[in-house]
């Protein structure tokens, strides 16, 4: 399907779930959006979970959203059970203003929900010229090191960065060896998942998706991905208000409440230290891409040039659809 017609279609089936057109197109942008740059696990295939979480009652879809000004630099954001598309629009955008005006852009969310891909947000600051870090945590999927229980998220860790050409600077990874909606995506379409990211819920390796989901999934490098996943639970959930510590809702699961993730925008001026960052970074990234390489590898690349390769293939094609994605679409619009 094209790109533009698929927005509308998404489009209409949020408003046909109460958000207002503008919120719903949003939500239909940031969806598409992961469809583009090859993040399907982020896209179409979680369309029907956000509306069963509508109908439910446990997305607001007329949230009313506070937002509470700290300093000229820093905001606080109650996003009222809002789909977290909303709110993390918000929260980007506000983040954006505050860091042109001061140099400087903090901005906490709490009562919203998951909002897609991090990068999403990150991309958008980048494309004003300014560097960002974004965090949001996540339900229960890795153990802290030792434990046989979940109790942290995939949770995120996102960095942006201009780099003086038009490809930026996203590193958006989970802190699990692949990110939750990837099995889940496997689970649905009856796949394997690799060896070596996941243990079932009695502590024995799988590559079974359904028993990774009922089980742990591994963190990336042992115990210091499990502190990481900790680190954003502290800054998006502890700091901002927002759930932490293994309250976060499974949003496909749990339909008992909101979520209440918690998200975090830390955006700054590139220049707010030294003048001449962009000859800097070009100069970085150079130095870099000079290195000898390794066999069978024609380029080094930063992160963020694949996802910038393949959202301008995928744009140029339209969006496949699978059956299962096909029928939750009927039953949403119909």
């Amino acid at each position: 399907m094209k790109k533009n017609k698929l927005k509308k279609l998404i489009t209409d089936i949020f408003i046909k779930h109460k958000l207002s057109e503008n919120h719903a197109k949003i939500c239909s942008e940031a969806l598409v959006n992961a469809e583009l740059v090859g993040a399907p696990a982020h896209g179409l295939s979680r369309l029907k979970m956000y509306c069963d979480r509508i109908n439910k009652k446990v997305i607001n879809p007329k949230p009313k959203i506070k937002i509470k000004k700290i300093s000229q630099s820093i905001a606080h954001i109650d996003a009222n059970n809002s789909i977290g598309f909303v709110a993390a629009d918000i929260g980007i955008k506000k983040a954006i203003l505050n860091a042109k005006k001061t140099g400087f852009g903090l901005v906490g969310i709490k009562n919203s929900g998951h909002y897609g891909l991090s990068g999403y947000y990150a991309e958008q600051a980048v494309k004003k010229n300014l560097i960002a870090l974004v965090f949001t945590n996540a339900p229960p999927a890795i153990a802290p090191h030792g434990a046989l229980k979940t109790l942290f998220g995939t949770n995120p860790i996102c960095f942006g960065s201009p780099t003086s050409n038009k490809i930026p600077f996203i590193l958006d990874s989970s802190v699990s060896m692949i990110n939750r909606g990837k099995i889940r995506f496997a689970a649905r379409a009856g796949k394997k998942i690799p060896e070596g990211v996941a243990l079932d819920k009695f502590g024995n390796p799988t590559t079974n998706a359904k028993k990774a989901l009922e089980g742990v999934q591994l963190p990336i490098a042992s115990y210091r991905g499990s502190g990481f996943a900790w680190m954003v639970d502290i800054l998006s959930g502890v700091l901002t208000g927002g759930n932490h510590g293994g309250k976060v809702k499974d949003p496909f699961d749990d339909f008992t409440g909101p979520q209440n993730i918690g998200h975090l925008f830390i955006v700054m001026k590139p220049n707010i230290f030294v003048p001449n960052f962009n000859q800097r970074i070009k100069e970085n990234i150079k130095r870099i891409k000079k290195l000898p390489k390794i066999k069978g590898i024609k380029e080094i690349l930063y992160p963020g040039q694949n996802k910038f390769n393949r959202y301008k293939e995928n744009s140029k094609r339209e969006i496949r659809i699978s059956k299962n994605i096909f029928k939750d679409i009927d039953i949403l619009i119909s």
